[in-house]
């Protein structure tokens, strides 16, 4: 796998997860402690989003980090 696959597999599993809990790009952000404009670039690989960040992220959709990564 190429370096942007996993920022795309990354990607389209964070709007995956948000989407199935019926919750905004903003909402997530505030839940996440992160910009509300951060969670639009990461999921249009826009941003290479940091280990902290990716736990942030985690933590606002209420998932394990690895969830983030299975298919």
């Amino acid at each position: 796998m190429e370096d942007n696959d996993y920022l795309k597999f990354f990607a389209q599993r964070v709007r995956m997860l948000r989407e199935e809990q019926g919750i905004s790009q903003e909402k997530l952000a505030e839940k996440s402690e992160l910009h509300r404009t951060y969670i639009g670039m990461i999921e249009r690989l826009e941003r290479n989003p940091s280990l902290v960040c990716i736990h942030k992220i985690a933590n606002g959709l209420g998932v394990h980090i690895t969830d983030l990564f299975k298919e």
